[in-house]
């Protein structure tokens, strides 16, 4: 029997914790950009998993070496080796230049491990009380309990207080308060080169140069949140490269897998050289059918030209994107590089969202006003153009209702 939405709402209000507000739609199917819910409805995917599915749905591929894998070996857990640790990881150094790299499951968790990582190097240098954490007032680095100690937002953190301390929010418009608030007690500076759940928020050219400086001056770690930002979504391997960072630390998840849930942090050796066998782990990490998930993904990024793609739709994304804003007023500002995009507006995105899945196209809200714009990495223009005009409908509509 076919189940309906009906069917998969009632099943879920009983039995699974109600932890998320999910939309009215169930989706069974993917292909590429594309997604088809129980009723066989297409929708034109822009958020791509909150930027997960960075080669898009049921790539032919990525379902091969999966498949092959799931009847070959899935899991043997961190006690022994296996062959695609190491092929991951080397590709996530040839794309960083960071020379370590220890695979979980999320990206939250990688957050997690770069947060005691930072501060085991400094407890293996012999530096007592050198513990805190210096973020950024709109970062969100996860819901555990680490990654909520460096998430800016009080919504997420106000319940679940005591968390990690001491940690010192700074405004990204103040390099003044970040000077200060670094110092010999500062483990790392942990920061999002675009703040994802922040609103596509880019960091300003003299905060970032600030951020770099202060570290450089004191040899406090930096940690580079890539979660959102890495892997080829801004059309850079790493966005902190397009912010002339040299980090100590970058954690990364979400599009790594392309679906299949794996996160990794990634670490100089000069951390690397500090930290000692049971330090850190995870029973799932880095398991067979991850790696190697994650292996075919980087491939594509390195050797497929996928990163090349992205700069190519990516200036296309952004001159549409800017043509709406300027037929829109509710548009104010479009922000955030390649296919990861922001557009500020007026009102709360929440109808905006609502009427552009009605009409076919899923997009997303972040801090109230902001629609996110995450596409998968291989979108073609064709698609891009399809995108802008619903949008274009939609704020149409939008406006018509909105009172004057």
């Amino acid at each position: 029997m076919k189940l309906t939405l009906d069917d998969i709402l009632g099943r879920e209000s009983r039995h699974v914790l109600q932890t998320y507000r999910r939309q009215p739609v169930a989706f069974v199917r993917g292909s590429g950009p594309r997604l088809y819910d129980v009723d066989g409805r297409e929708y034109l995917d822009f958020v791509s998993g909150i930027g997960v599915a960075s080669l898009g749905h049921a790539h032919p591929g990525l379902a091969a070496a999966i498949a092959d894998q799931a009847s070959t070996l899935l899991h043997t857990s961190n006690l022994y080796y296996h062959p695609y640790q190491a092929e991951a990881a080397a590709r996530l150094s040839a794309l960083s230049g960071l020379q370590r790299a220890f695979f979980c499951n999320s990206g939250a968790e990688a957050n997690e491990a770069c947060l005691k990582f930072a501060r085991r190097y400094w407890h293996t240098k012999g530096v007592k009380g050198r513990i805190g954490y210096v973020a950024i007032e709109g970062a969100f680095g996860g819901r555990t309990m680490g990654a909520l100690s460096i998430t800016h937002d009080e919504h997420y953190r106000g319940p679940f207080l005591p968390l990690i301390e001491p940690v010192t929010f700074v405004p990204d418009t103040r390099p003044d308060l970040l000077a200060n608030a670094v110092n010999e007690g500062t483990a790392a500076v942990i920061a999002e080169p675009i703040r994802g759940e922040g609103g596509i928020r880019p960091l300003p050219a003299e905060f970032a140069q600030a951020i770099s400086d202060v570290c450089k001056r004191t040899g406090t770690l930096l940690i580079a949140d890539e979660v959102q930002t890495g892997l080829g979504r801004t059309g850079y391997p790493f966005h902190s490269q397009a912010l002339g960072w040299k980090p100590d630390l970058i954690s990364v998840g979400k599009a790594l897998g392309s679906g299949v849930p794996i996160g990794a942090a990634l670490i100089a050796e000069h951390v690397a050289q500090t930290i000692s066998p049971g330090d850190h782990g995870s029973t799932y990490g880095g398991n067979l059918l991850a790696t190697r998930a994650a292996a075919f993904v980087l491939e594509q990024l390195m050797d497929h030209g996928l990163i090349e793609h992205v700069r190519t739709v990516g200036a296309h994304f952004e001159r549409r994107l800017r043509t709406l804003a300027l037929k829109h007023p509710m548009i104010v500002e479009v922000r955030g590089e390649g296919v990861m995009r922001g557009l500020q507006l007026t009102v709360d995105a929440l109808p905006v969202v609502t009427q552009a899945r009605e009409r076919g196209l899923l997009v997303n809200r972040t801090d109230e006003k902001v629609i996110r714009l995450l596409p998968p990495l291989t979108i073609e223009a064709a698609d891009i153009d399809r995108a802008v005009d619903v949008l274009d409908e939609v704020f149409a509509a939008v406006a018509s209702e909105v009172p004057a």
